[in-house]
């Protein structure tokens, strides 16, 4: 799966041609989408090899905190660019696709090879609420614009401001209580990884000494590779509306759909690889965890980020968007609740996420959205 992520990498210099070129909008934008994948790939894996050097806390912060750059880093270009409906959709179809498409497709593809997986139903039920409080958050100033009259601009962004800063708080209550304080609940998944990286170590019968990361080798990929998709982000952006018309879609579509599957597409490819192998705990780890960051904490900074750019970012989304991920939160937290999956679970998570998908499709084009 890694070599074929790789193989992606020959779509940066097409892009690079395409926008310097004008080869056209559509091609530009197509070939940065693919372009991006292979690079938050390796993005997730300069992170993991420096966790390994700089000690677990350290490293599971790390990890933490990159997570979802890509997103971010995109969704920060788009914000820069004043795309703000798009950014906003971004948001909510990460959320929607890491508990729809990539949970289901890692409990279907596991559950076709065991008839039932089990995983650590604490933690699930633990990131179940916490993704419950950050729906609520992600929906008061939406309510609070539907629901009064006269509320201006500036009265929403401080109101989202202020959200944000809870939830980003909120999310450094959950890095203390799942590294710290009752870190044994998600030893499992830790343990799995270990595992996993073990068994390849013994094959290779080499010492661990002999494989402890270069540090500053993989700091320096980390670092060229942040650039590289900063670069393929503007590419993707600067040509989306029109690339986006040219193909038939609406930004909304985009933005929800298509976006979070490039940035997120390694972080599935792992989901997907560990569920197949029954390390179900990591997979549903990788997949709630990436949906619960991208509220508790890209949201938030994208919101601070708004306003430090002069870009009136806050979070009165599209209510359709919000009802979309209150039902993808409802249907993710009722499959995980019990603590085992089997495949028509997954299928079912699949079918809720292909209905979401069809209704944005056919979603009429609003105002900012193009």
């Amino acid at each position: 799966m890694g070599n074929l992520l790789y193989l992606l990498l020959a779509f940066i210099p097409v892009s690079v041609a395409s926008h310097f070129l004008g080869w056209g909008e559509a091609l530009t934008f197509i070939t940065a989408g693919l372009a991006i994948v292979p690079l938050a790939a390796l993005m997730g894996t300069a992170t993991e090899e420096i966790a390994v050097v700089v000690g677990p806390n350290l490293g599971g912060l790390l990890n933490a905190t990159f997570g979802n750059a890509t997103e971010l880093i995109i969704a920060l270009v788009a914000l820069n660019s004043g795309l703000l409906e798009v950014v906003k959709a971004t948001i909510t179809g990460s959320i929607i696709s890491n508990l729809l498409l990539v949970m289901g497709f890692s409990m279907l593809l596991g559950g076709l090879l065991y008839k039932e997986q089990e995983f650590q139903p604490t933690a699930a039920r633990m990131n179940a609420s916490s993704m419950n409080l950050a729906v609520i958050a992600l929906l008061v100033p939406t309510a609070v614009q539907y629901t009064s009259t006269g509320v201006g601009e500036a009265v929403l962004q401080k109101l989202s401001i202020a959200v944000a800063i809870i939830l980003i708080l909120v999310y450094i209550l959950t890095l203390v209580f799942s590294m710290k304080t009752h870190a044994y609940l998600y030893d499992v998944g830790v343990a799995d990884l270990e595992l996993s990286e073990g068994e390849t170590a013994s094959a290779g019968e080499t010492t661990e000494e002999e494989e402890k990361p270069n540090f500053w080798l993989w700091s320096g990929v980390l670092l060229g590779v942040t650039l590289l998709v900063a670069l393929e982000s503007e590419f993707l952006v600067d040509s989306l509306e029109v690339a986006t018309s040219n193909l038939g879609l609406t930004a909304l579509f985009t933005g929800v759909i298509l976006l979070p599957i490039i940035g997120n597409a390694a972080e599935h490819a792992t989901a997907v690889t560990v569920a197949m192998k029954d390390k179900m705990d990591l997979s549903v780890s990788v997949a709630m965890g990436s949906s619960l960051q991208i509220a508790l904490f890209v949201a938030p900074v994208l919101v601070l980020a708004g306003w430090f750019l002069g870009q009136p970012m806050d979070l009165d989304f599209n209510p359709f968007e919000l009802v979309a991920v209150m039902v993808a939160v409802l249907v993710a937290n009722s499959v995980s609740s019990d603590g085992k999956s089997n495949w028509l679970e997954g299928g079912l998570l699949l079918a809720t996420y292909l209905v979401l998908g069809f209704a944005f499709f056919f979603h009429p084009v609003v105002a900012g959205l193009g």
